[in-house]
């Protein structure tokens, strides 16, 4: 893997590019989440519909594999790219996602890390989990990690960051390192505590690792402190090395944190798709980030938040329209909204599918202009422009309940 910055912008933004398995990437990217290797609801002949190459990008867990096929037999195929028969993808993996192996941090201990999966609690030790990941051959692979909630007592904390520091050296000393191939992430956590978490990026920066790998978000922390848990992180970690993070969700978070770990360009790993579409939510903000309010005369349903539109609403049964005007999405190019609610209506799981597709376009389209921006040298103004709007449309829309 080689990665180089190419444009810098005011506020903290900057984009570079990633070369890694064959493909050029420009950063800062999404990750699409994945299960078992492939998108939610999106089957490999659709992959094409998507914006390339930013939809190679593919991130799973190893744990997604703990019953089923055996990693014997996957190492015998060649890996996840020769299983799935996505050889011109590149795919990075991760303990956890945010659907099927959600960290446990009660039972973990100092032997390993434990994760609610679909097969029930599952105790990964660093052995175990090298063992997945040498027989996947993933191009990049984040360390374990020993993840905790905000709320954890600073003990318990301290020990999280001990574990992880210890797992890593295992993982990379690991008599199956050499056999991965993939370029290592060291994983930073510590929690909530500023202290912790400079702790732990100073020891996984003395290590030799490719990137770095910042977890822990989206366990129970607010918005208001973040800022200074990942400007701890970004003052130790060296400019020349990519940062991955997961955790985020919305839009205007992911903007805010952006300018913070854009001292050099990082990618951006999102869980937010996993839930959005089997619920019915598509995503609808403006790329400008200038949100319209409904006037009057408009219907709008009772989610509407300048982000997103609840397709299951009762008022899209006769909506001609599609998702968003603009969009070249698959999707909106072929499709209305009336027919997704019926399908939605219906239970029929082309819903799903169709509304994957639009909203994996919008964000890797989000993620575009975003880059943009920062090429522009207008990459301060881009975000609080979009942060701004959408406060003010949140003001508005308490203002007219």
């Amino acid at each position: 893997m080689k990665f180089s910055v190419k444009a810098w912008s005011k506020g903290g933004g900057r984009a570079g590019v990633m070369q890694v398995g064959g493909c050029a990437i420009e950063t800062p990217a999404l990750l699409l989440t994945t299960r078992k290797g492939l998108p939610n609801f999106i089957p490999p002949d659709l992959l094409s519909s998507l914006p390339d190459p930013d939809s190679r990008l593919l991130q799973f867990s190893p744990l997604h594999f703990s019953e089923g096929i055996s990693l014997k037999t996957i190492s015998e195929l060649g890996g996840l790219h020769q299983m799935l028969g996505l050889k011109e993808h590149v795919f990075a993996a991760v303990p956890r996602d945010s659907i099927i192996s959600l960290p446990e941090y009660q039972s973990a201990n100092k032997m390993g890390a434990s994760f609610e999966t679909p097969c029930g609690r599952l105790l990964i030790k660093p052995a175990q989990y090298m063992e997945m990941i040498s027989s996947m051959k993933p191009n990049m692979w984040a360390t374990l990690a020993d993840e905790v909630p905000a709320w954890v007592s600073e003990k318990r904390n301290r020990a999280s960051v001990d574990r992880t520091v210890r797992w890593l050296d295992e993982c990379i000393t690991s008599n199956v390192a050499t056999n991965t191939g993939g370029a290592v992430f060291g994983s930073i956590v510590g929690g909530s505590r500023i202290e912790e978490r400079k702790r732990c990026a100073q020891e996984v920066v003395k290590r030799n690792v490719s990137g770095f790998c910042i977890g822990g978000f989206g366990l129970g922390e607010s918005m208001d402190e973040r800022p200074a848990l990942l400007n701890a992180i970004t003052e130790s970690l060296p400019e020349e090395k990519p940062r991955q993070i997961w955790g985020l969700e919305l839009p205007a978070s992911i903007l805010i944190c952006l300018a913070i770990l854009q001292r050099k360009s990082c990618k951006v790993l999102l869980p937010v798709l996993t839930y959005l579409t089997p619920r019915g939510f598509a995503l609808t903000f403006p790329s400008d980030g200038i949100v319209k309010c409904c006037s009057g005369d408009e219907l709008c349903d009772d989610v509407t938040d300048g982000t997103k539109i609840n397709l299951k609403a009762t008022i899209y049964r006769k909506d001609t329209s599609p998702i968003l005007e603009g969009c070249k999405c698959y999707t909106c190019q072929n499709h209305t909204k009336a027919y997704i609610n019926h399908l939605f209506n219906v239970h029929e799981m082309l819903a799903q599918i169709l509304l994957e597709i639009h909203n994996t376009h919008h964000y890797l389209g989000f993620f575009r202009v975003v880059r943009e921006a920062i090429k522009r040298g207008t990459f301060q103004e881009f975000r609080q422009n979009f942060v701004e709007s959408r406060r003010d449309h949140i003001f508005a829309a308490a203002l007219g309940a």
